[in-house]
């Protein structure tokens, strides 16, 4: 079987690749394992001199990458460049930070000297998606290396190129060769990659039953797993909110990467009194995308990755209305080529529609009303998911308390959209995952914390405690 490069703006197949078998697999971990061995053994600076390398090779095709995700995914050109920048950005911060945050941690238990030490554990394996191709993986990559671990990536079938160009990317920084490896494979032999005994560990990034069955496969590997996965975001706008700030940036967060973000903001939760003037003003600034041509510097929005998940987003708004929503902008199909879906804002959205129980992958808004405040903390709360979420209002201390204490999710931004950032860590909870990425939790995932005990010669244990 072949893997096929597909631009979804067109429809047009732009490359074939040939997937690996099971042999061509067995011999890149292999090849990934002996790199780690001596990889291991080099210092922090050395791997810094490579990881700020890699850095000045992102900006420095930052424009080709960023073509790239347009053709392979659709993502808006300008979008694509910013997120080879993001990257560098990433890679940079591992470099300076990695040293500090894997410094060994003295602990007192004198007459014995006591520490804890970070040491890298071997292979992981990263699953990755299409959505953010290139920041996806170098959120993995940059601190799993950085700490001396070797990576495979398994990434998603329709970003081929996407993922041979990061392997080149760390082969042309000078990490070793085969340090860094894609495989071009299927998800049917992910499972078989995850019982490979050089496999140390998973990290993935995807749809929560994806998270399920890599968790499952790795769980009877005795092996460990960072998952992130689905999300529907809530943003909740309280009665004291700005609501020409607060609908664009909503909207904002509704567009990122053409709505198709994990943390994108997708449910709106608006107490009754200002609803119909924040959706009137939502309206407003979701008609200023300019949907389009992805390779057009001038295109916010672009087309989905595929035609399947346009045909099924566009199943889950007319499934809503169906059971009562109204459509206030959007909603249809365009005619023509490619996988593009407009801007939509559904309103009425109540329990048991697609728009308030699923994950709406798309620009597709969800206008929800709430009584009062604990209503919209009991709707934010009402949700199989657990990402991010916002709280819009001019009480910065109630927003604090609301985000800090009552919202169930891994993020939570007060008057601002949901985003990455390498200094703070990422990930979910309930069926949006565990573990987390960046930061330096992060890079503490994938290590060995180790005790290490040193015991003068000939000392007596003084400890009265039993063994374990």
């Amino acid at each position: 079987m072949g893997i096929e490069s597909i631009n979804p703006a067109t429809g047009e197949v732009i490359e074939r690749y040939d997937e690996m078998n099971h042999a061509q697999v067995g011999a890149a971990i292999d090849s990934a394992h002996a790199a780690f061995l001596e990889w291991r053994q080099t210092g922090f600076g050395e791997r810094a001199k490579r990881m700020r390398k890699a850095a000045s090779l992102l900006r420095e095709r930052a424009g080709d990458y960023g073509r790239l995700m347009a053709l392979e995914m659709g993502k808006p050109i300008r979008d694509g460049i910013g997120e080879a920048q993001k990257c560098a950005a990433g890679c940079d911060y591992y470099a300076e930070n990695a040293e500090r945050f894997l410094a060994d941690e003295v602990v007192e238990t004198s007459p014995r000297k006591s520490f804890v030490a970070f040491r890298p554990i071997g292979v992981v394996l990263a699953v990755m998606p299409w959505n953010f191709p290139f920041w996806q993986v170098i959120r993995f990559a940059a601190p799993a290396l950085m700490a001396g671990n070797a990576g495979v990536l398994k990434h998603a079938s329709n970003v081929p190129g996407c993922a041979l160009a990061l392997e080149q990317l760390f082969r042309d920084a000078g990490f070793p060769e085969n340090l860094f490896r894609t495989l071009l494979i299927g998800s049917k032999m992910v499972g078989d990659v995850i019982a490979h005994p050089h496999v140390r560990a998973v990290s993935i990034t995807g749809s929560t039953p994806a998270g399920r069955d890599v968790a499952s496969k790795a769980g009877a590997a005795l092996k460990k797993t960072v998952l992130e996965l689905g999300g529907s975001d809530a943003y909740l706008v309280l009665s004291d909110a700005d609501i020409e700030f607060t609908a664009a940036a909503c909207a904002k967060g509704r567009l990122v990467n053409s709505g198709q973000s994990c943390i994108a903001a997708k449910r709106f939760i608006v107490l009754e009194g200002l609803k119909a003037r924040f959706e009137q003003q939502l309206v407003v600034e979701m008609g200023k995308a300019v949907v389009g041509d992805p390779l057009d510097e001038n295109t916010t929005v672009g087309p989905l990755a595929r035609r399947d998940l346009r045909d099924e987003l566009h199943e889950q708004v007319t499934k809503s209305i169906a059971k009562g929503a109204r459509c206030l902008c959007g909603g249809k199909v365009p005619e023509g080529p490619g996988a593009f879906y407009p801007p939509t804002v559904l309103t009425g959205v109540h329990p048991g529609m697609p728009a308030y129980d699923e994950e709406m992958f798309g620009p597709v808004a969800a206008v929800i009303a709430a009584k009062d405040v604990d209503d919209a903390v009991r709707i934010a709360n009402d949700s199989e998911f657990g990402l991010g979420g916002g709280v819009f209002t001019r009480d910065l201390a109630l927003g604090e308390q609301i985000a800090a204490d009552r919202i169930e999710a891994g993020s939570v931004f007060v008057n601002a959209t949901v985003a990455s950032d390498p200094k703070l860590p990422f990930g979910g909870v309930k069926d949006s995952g565990y573990g987390r990425e960046l930061s330096s939790f992060g890079i503490r995932e994938f290590v060995n914390i180790k005790t290490i005990v040193v015991a003068p010669h000939g000392t007596v244990p003084t400890s009265s405690h039993h063994s374990e």
